[in-house]
């Protein structure tokens, strides 16, 4: 029997996105996903386009890829959000030593690629814990001219005629 040493592990890894991108090239014969799309799932019953729903899903990954699908409108985008979510959950569970090693693996790549996913555009604001003021006894330099303004108006400038 031929135990998979370091270099064979790394060379597995190496070619999993490989082995993906050929899986993801042969047609399905499944329950359409969004967009009317075939059901290609990577992983358990919700990893991956589509999904197996009603079934429970089958370990830690795909609950988190459950969460991701239950966050999505039916036939929209998730939000960033809800793929932020994704990436934080399945960085957790590839960080556990007490999941099997390819299923640690799976998780980082699904990690790796949640902020591809595509998302429904939303506002364009800081988060709540981002602020625009400077904290006390933050640096801040002193700004030798002052700060423009973000007047819009209809005024034409000085010396300048309105259309």
């Amino acid at each position: 029997m031929l135990l998979p040493n370091r270099s064979t592990r790394f060379a597995a890894l190496a070619a999993a996105p490989f082995a993906l991108a050929a899986f993801l090239a042969v047609p399905a014969d499944a329950q359409p996903a969004a967009f009317g799309g075939p059901k290609i799932l990577i992983h358990g019953n919700y990893c991956g386009p589509g999904n197996n729903a009603p079934l429970p899903p089958i370990d830690a990954l795909d609950a988190a890829c459950a969460r991701h699908d239950a966050c999505t409108p039916a036939g929209g985008l998730p939000s960033q959000a809800c793929n932020l979510r994704l990436q934080h959950d399945a960085a957790l569970v590839s960080r556990d030593p007490r999941q099997p090693e390819d299923l640690r693996a799976l998780a980082g790549f699904v990690a790796a690629s949640a902020t591809l996913i595509p998302a429904e555009p939303g506002p364009r604001r800081l988060p709540a814990s981002v602020t625009t003021a400077t904290m006390p006894g933050a640096y801040a330099p002193a700004l030798s001219r002052p700060v423009p303004s973000a007047d819009l108006s209809d005024e034409a400038p000085e010396g300048g005629e309105a259309d």
